[in-house]
Formats: structure tokens, C-alpha cells, sequence
């Protein structure tokens, strides 16, 4: 026996029981037993049974079964309420594509979307396993400029170009413009991804990738349903949407008496890539984030207010005589007058690697569905443009329109009546 060097006590020789330290075969199987001692509770309080009779059991809802039509008279995707991912992809058409070659390229992507979107492989599919959880996917198809030019210039609506310059705009071609959009949405990014790499497929042969622009909201079940997203800036975005179904959605999107759309069942597109300055956000408190969107930080309510939904008082004035609902604030700027000047807006957020010595770069995927660009989309960007306070955060680097040609039925594909 010898002596600890710092406590002085005796240390008994390997291997002798009578001593008070453990055996190595003591260490080794009591260690196993102990392990295995841990993986089985792991497992009771996994399934809920056992050891601890409180330990609920895990509540697992799945999803992954839930399908969203295809066809109908209107696209899916954009009455759908929103998924949790999104993926906006803009084609450009090869040089010298003729229309029949167009007709071959829509046919192929709508054959192969009904098929993704039923859950079952698309036609060249060599990971049909993928496809059988759509989890409420939905492939919409956009047209923009360049695509009416050769199938159907008469019938392009006359909104369908870039919008006016913005003195706030730094637009980048890596984002703007593109021929063909593919918007997929889903519930689960493993059927995005996939549905992305089939429809690309379909398209190689008939155009080129212009741009890609991925994005997220809180994933499904995070909150109730019904619940407004929330953008980056942690800001409550989107409270003044029209509900989806109701009649003041319909006039929005599909257009009515007063504001038809260019075609039945059609809609509009603009997408703007808004960089979010997230970095020089951190350095405002939240009074004056409050101030600046003139709705509170926390659950989106009107500074004039108590609840998200509350109307807004502009002539509320405070105990000084200025506005509470600042007159540059985004609520302020973004509201029309003008009930017709509505959109909706389906919107998702991006976070991609920050550059060296920033901590985030960050935005959002800002898509605005409407009847017509030019009447209820523009008066609103101009306003914004000549003063929101938050255009001090915020960058557009990005923009594209595109016309969102109605549905189609089984046998049929989306843009059949421009060939007619």
C-alpha cells in the first residue's frame, strides 16, 4: 500500500477486495449496467411509460400526408394558407425558344407538379421515395415579362414589366427579372428540396436557373394557425392581410368590378429580396422600433391600441401634440387611403452566412399577390420610397413581376389558353 501524495491516504493495491477502491471488471460492467440503466429511462420517457408515471407521452401530429390539389380554376399557393418553407426560383428561356417549345416545358412541369403535389413520383423520378410526403405542397407558376413576349405578347397585361426605379432600390441581377417563376411551398424543406430537383430537371432542357431565393416561418405547430409571421426584425408582419376566402381577399387578389384582373382567375406577382439590416437594428431600443413601424414589438398592436387586429387612430395625437402613429412610421406609409391600394402579402424569411464582422444576413422574401401591380402595388412602394423609417434598415437588392396565369384541369396545364 502506498500514500496518496495530496491526501495521505492509503491507496489499496490492484485487484485487492478488501480494499476500498472499485475492480476494473467492477468499473467496466457496472458502467454498461449503468448505461443501459439510462438509455431504458430515455426510452420510458419517450414513450411515456414508466418510471415516471407523470412523464407525459410525446404528442406527435403528422402532417406529411396532407395534400393541396393541384388543379382547380386558380393556381394553389396562393389562397393556401402560407407553409413553413419556400422556394422562389426564376427560369430564364433559352435563346431562340419558339412557343410550341414553350407549350412542351409547361406541359412537362404541370404533369410532374399534379404528380409531387398528389405525393407520388414525378415521371423521371429516381427517388420516388421522396415524394410520398407532400405535406401540403404546392408548386404555382409565374410568367414574366420575357415568356408573354414569345407565346402571347398581345395578352400580357400592362403591368407586366420592372417596376418604376425606387430611390431606396439597389437591385442586383442575381435577384431580379426571370422568364418562368416556380414557387414551391411545403410544410417540410425535404419536399421542397425535392420538388425543386424534379421540376429543374423537367426545365433543363428549356431554360436556365436566373435565381433561387429560399425561405422559412415558424414551423408548423410552432403556433396556432392563424397566427401572423413574424419578419427577423421581430416585427408582427402582415396584421392588415385580407383573411383568405373572405370577399375583400377576392377583390384583392382576383380582382373585381372595379379592378379586374388582366385574366379570369389570374392574379400578379412581385417578388422584392429586402435586405434586413439586422446588425444595425440591434443598436435601436425598443421605443423607437416601436415608433418606427407604429405598432408595438410585442404582439403587433397599433401604438393607438391594445390588440394586433385594433384600427389604428392616425389622429391620436400625444401629451406634446405629435401624432402617436408618427407620420413616418410603416404602418403610416404602408396604409392606403385608398381601399382599392390593398395586396397580399405571403412573405418569407431568409438567413444566409454573414460576411466577415457581421453577425447576420438577413431578410425577407417579399411576395405580394394582387390584381394589378400597377394600381394597388406601386402607390404603396411610393410611399414607402419617400419616407418610412424603416427604409433606414431595411434594403431592397432584388425585384421581379410576374402574371399568375389561372389553375388548370387533369389532362390540361397551366398557361393552355395563351396557345389557344
Amino acid at each position: 500500500m502506498g500514500n496518496h501524495p495530496s491526501t495521505g491516504r492509503d491507496i489499496p493495491p490492484p485487484g485487492n477486495p478488501g480494499g476500498g477502491g472499485l475492480q476494473r471488471r467492477h468499473l467496466i460492467f457496472g458502467g454498461a449496467a449503468a448505461g443501459l440503466g439510462a438509455l431504458a429511462a430515455v426510452g420510458a420517457t419517450l414513450t411515456g411509460t414508466a418510471q415516471n408515471p407523470a412523464s407525459p407521452a410525446l404528442d406527435i401530429q403528422l402532417h406529411g400526408e396532407t395534400i393541396v390539389p393541384f388543379y382547380g380554376v386558380r393556381q394553389a399557393g396562393v389562397q393556401t394558407p402560407p407553409q413553413a418553407h419556400g422556394s422562389f426560383i426564376a427560369l430564364d428561356l433559352n435563346p431562340g425558344t419558339v412557343p410550341d417549345r414553350v407549350r412542351a416545358l409547361l406541359k412537362l412541369l404541370s404533369d410532374d407538379a399534379a404528380k409531387l403535389t398528389g405525393g407520388k413520383a414525378a415521371l423521371a423520378d429516381t427517388e420516388g421515395e421522396m415524394a410520398v410526403r407532400p405535406a401540403r405542397l404546392t408548386v404555382t407558376f409565374g410568367f414574366g415579362p420575357g415568356l408573354m413576349s414569345v407565346v402571347a405578347p398581345a395578352k400580357a397585361p400592362a403591368w407586366l414589366k420592372p417596376l418604376p426605379a425606387f430611390s431606396i432600390d439597389r437591385l442586383v441581377p442575381e435577384f431580379s427579372g426571370g422568364d418562368l417563376l416556380l414557387q414551391i411551398c411545403s410544410d417540410d424543406p425535404m419536399t421542397v428540396a425535392h420538388a425543386q430537383r424534379m421540376l429543374l430537371k423537367d426545365s433543363r432542357s428549356f431554360a436556365t436557373v436566373k435565381w433561387v431565393q429560399q425561405g422559412f416561418r415558424r414551423a408548423r405547430g410552432s403556433d396556432e394557425t392563424g397566427t401572423t409571421m413574424r419578419n427577423l426584425f421581430g416585427q408582427v408582419d402582415g396584421t392588415a392581410n385580407p383573411g383568405p376566402g373572405s370577399q375583400k381577399f377576392g377583390a384583392v387578389v382576383w380582382g373585381d368590378a372595379a379592378n379586374p384582373a388582366w385574366t379570369e382567375h389570374g392574379t400578379s406577382l412581385v417578388i422584392r429580396r429586402i435586405r434586413m439590416d439586422l446588425d444595425k437594428w440591434d443598436g435601436l431600443d425598443r421605443p423607437g422600433r416601436d415608433e418606427s413601424i407604429g405598432r408595438r414589438m410585442d404582439n403587433g398592436a397599433p401604438l393607438t391600441g391594445v390588440q394586433e387586429h385594433d384600427e389604428p387612430d392616425f389622429d391620436a395625437v400625444n401629451a406634446a401634440g405629435f401624432p402617436v402613429i408618427a407620420d413616418f412610421s410603416h404602418l403610416r406609409r404602408a396604409r392606403p387611403e385608398d381601399e382599392s391600394q390593398r395586396i397580399y402579402r405571403r412573405a418569407y424569411n431568409y438567413d444566409v452566412a454573414p460576411g466577415a464582422g457581421r453577425a447576420s444576413e438577413s431578410g425577407l422574401v417579399f411576395a405580394s399577390y394582387q390584381a394589378d401591380v400597377n394600381r394597388q402595388f406601386v402607390p404603396i412602394q411610393q410611399r414607402l420610397d419617400e419616407l418610412d423609417l424603416l427604409n433606414e434598415w431595411t434594403t431592397p437588392v432584388g425585384s421581379a413581376v410576374f402574371a399568375i396565369p389561372p389553375g388548370c384541369q387533369p389532362g390540361g396545364f397551366v398557361g393552355e389558353p395563351l396557345f389557344v
